[in-house]
């Protein structure tokens, strides 16, 4: 979230820049500021007061000693009064603070200067495309009958097990899914990142870290007797890895990856979109997390789209690269990329990948700090992480995109992990 120290020194910038996404701030940002000078106002209040109830209480002390219990007992019971009153303050400064921390949270990441204006997904800028289009059969037909045809996903058992959502990989489909997951890692390894394996569920801490709650929590899935919450993407769980800590500057990049499995519950979602693998309420992804210095997280996040882009390059897959505007970017987000890739078969653009830099939009909810060497006040670290990839729509663009008369052809780097060459 926003420091409220910015928040005072930047009002006007504050409520300017939010307009880009499309939230108007005014009130909310009036609010803090008014909560904000009620907190002071109270907490210097009672801290004269406490300073008077000090000083009473030694009073009382040196009358008792000096055999005026009178006096003394008449001062005690103003020292009671101020006991009262200071307590009184201090329930009200706890009230006031909880508000004021409930207003902050409410304020969006101010957006990146370069993000564009806009209302949603349609006004999105293509920075980039690449691939060319494969030329199908007369007869290619979407994923889901090639699942089918070919007996390597079955969304109807998938289904029976649990609910719409859930499919069942099966003989190469289960080995597709495999193979992808660690091409995607060792790529991520190769490139400096390191592998870690994290808990598939997380604490209401770690959902406040990286701002999946409090206003995300209905897109969660909920183990309610324990509190916990099932992942909806390894960002959480990683990030938070250093939730509290306070680094060196010269621990800068700290570079992780992960594979997996995400559950998201999608509310909401209908139509053909939701068909076959296009949405899922669990599916696979291979995550990146960089911590970086300020200084470099913009070239950080170059780096971390070009490492995507690779990937999507050595899939033989079209894409392109889209910069989102101020109405699709995310609440905690100050400037992402999208990656989609063109499922020809479907005829339709397939959203594989987000690239995003938080700045230090996470790292203050995680109080996530650094200190650069000589300097005693730490600073806020700057957070950035990408897909790379999630398997969903990366596996049904490639099933429809290499389809052929004699199967489905797998891509040149994915047969060492495939051990074959063709689905058919």
């Amino acid at each position: 979230m926003l420091t409220l120290k910015f928040i005072q020194e930047n009002k006007d910038l504050v409520i300017k820049k939010l307009k880009i996404k499309n939230f108007n701030a005014e009130e909310l940002v009036n609010q803090i500021l008014g909560l904000d000078e009620k907190r002071r106002s109270t907490q210097s209040s009672m801290d004269n007061n406490q300073a008077e109830l000090n000083k009473m209480s030694k009073e009382i002390g040196v009358l008792f000693k000096s055999g005026k219990a009178e006096q003394a007992n008449q001062l005690k019971e103003k020292n009671t009064e101020l006991k009262d009153l200071v307590k009184n303050q201090s329930d009200e400064l706890s009230a006031i603070e909880k508000k004021l921390n409930e207003a902050l949270v409410q304020i969006p990441n101010l957006p990146h200067e370069s993000v564009p204006a806009g209302k949603g997904e349609n006004d999105n800028v293509e920075v980039k495309s690449g691939g060319e289009m494969p030329k199908l059969p007369k007869d290619a037909i979407p994923h889901w009958d090639l699942a089918k045809k070919y007996d390597i996903i079955d969304f109807e058992l998938g289904n029976k097990l649990t609910g719409s959502g859930f499919p069942v990989y099966k003989g190469k489909g289960a080995k597709m899914q495999r193979a992808l997951i660690s091409y995607f890692l060792d790529k991520a390894i190769e490139a400096g990142y390191t592998e870690v394996m994290p808990p598939l569920m997380v604490n209401e801490d770690s959902g406040f870290g990286t701002g999946q709650l409090p206003d995300k929590e209905g897109q969660m899935y909920h183990v309610t007797a324990d509190n916990f919450y099932l992942i909806p993407t390894a960002e959480v769980p990683v990030t938070n890895i250093y939730r509290g800590d306070i680094l060196s500057s010269k621990d800068f990049p700290i570079k992780m990856t992960a594979y997996t499995p995400c559950f998201r519950r999608e509310a909401g979602s209908y139509g053909k979109d939701v068909r076959g693998l296009n949405r899922l309420h669990q599916f696979d992804k291979v995550e990146i997390v960089q911590f970086q210095h300020p200084k470099k997280s913009y070239d950080t996040l170059n780096e971390m789209v070009n490492h995507v882009e690779g990937l999507v390059q050595s899939l033989n897959l079209p894409y392109r690269i889209l910069k989102l505007c101020g109405g699709d970017i995310s609440f905690t987000s100050a400037l992402t990329y999208d990656f989609e890739v063109f499922s020809v078969a479907q005829e339709k653009w397939l959203e594989v990948s987000s690239v995003s830099n938080f700045e230090s939009y996470q790292a203050n909810r995680l109080r996530l700090r650094y200190k650069e060497e000589g300097e005693k006040k730490p600073q806020l670290a700057h957070t950035l992480n990408g897909s790379a990839l999630a398997l969903p729509r990366i596996l049904a663009a490639l099933l429809e995109n290499n389809q052929t008369d004699k199967g489905i052809v797998i891509p040149e780097v994915l047969r060492p992990y495939t051990g074959f060459d063709i689905i058919d």
